[in-house]
């Protein structure tokens, strides 16, 4: 199995093979979380506007993401996994929008063979769905800031998924340790960003919390997202 690490939308454009598609903070720690409390599906959109066509045309209940950070108004919810922790989702499908993790899945879904979206709380079920998949190439994708700017935690994601792969265990302690004390984890103890609730990091960085991989497919032209029992 050949192991490519990419970054960035960049990276996203030239991914091939299985594709892991990663976003810490927070996109997919958030879909993680959404579907543990019962989404049925979430489909991944680039922009608003897409979104909430989904939702008027009752092909999904909920938008969920951020611009800039942000929940958009007309938005059911943020890109928090914190936000929606308790929220139930029992059967629903999602339309998710994000400024790095959902603009990369659009761009990897029709170049990859098999598409996964990662995080930390997934990364054992994902690299166990891979390894299922017998691939000659695996490429995984961090995605960084708005996917323009390269971020401690999706890089260490993808050298912490490719350890998983080569059969090494990682030091998720370790990894832990160095993202808390940089910059991307330090926004979110910063009381003039509430947006950024203190709390997200804690679920991000919860090793393996799920057993289950995000497996993304094309639906209807559409990168829906399900959940891949590890």
């Amino acid at each position: 199995m050949e192991i490519v690490l990419e970054s960035l939308l960049a990276g996203a454009e030239k991914a091939s093979g299985s594709v892991v598609v990663i976003d810490v903070f927070r996109a997919f720690t958030t879909a993680a979380v959404a579907f543990a409390n019962g989404a049925s599906h979430i489909v991944m959109v680039a922009t608003v506007e897409e979104a909430l066509a989904l939702k008027s045309s009752n092909v999904v209940q909920f938008c969920m993401g951020e611009v800039g950070g942000r929940k958009p108004d007309a938005f059911d919810f943020g890109n928090s996994p914190s936000e929606i922790l308790r929220a139930s989702f029992s059967g629903a499908a999602i339309a998710q929008r994000t400024s790095a993790g959902t603009q990369g899945i659009t761009v990897a879904a029709r170049r990859s063979d098999r598409l996964y979206a990662g995080s930390f709380v997934t990364a054992k079920a994902t690299a166990r769905a891979l390894r299922r998949g017998r691939p000659d190439r695996v490429t995984l994708v961090a995605m960084g800031d708005n996917g323009v700017v390269r971020t401690t935690e999706d890089e260490l994601c993808a050298l912490h998924l490719r350890n998983l792969l080569e059969d090494r265990p990682g030091d998720p302690d370790a990894i832990r340790r160095v993202i808390l004390a940089g910059r991307e984890a330090e926004r979110f103890r910063d009381p003039a960003r509430p947006h950024l609730p203190a709390a997200d990091p804690d679920i991000a960085l919860d090793f393996d919390r799920y057993d289950f991989a995000v497996r993304v497919r094309l639906e209807n032209d559409r990168p829906v997202a399900r959940m891949e029992p590890a």
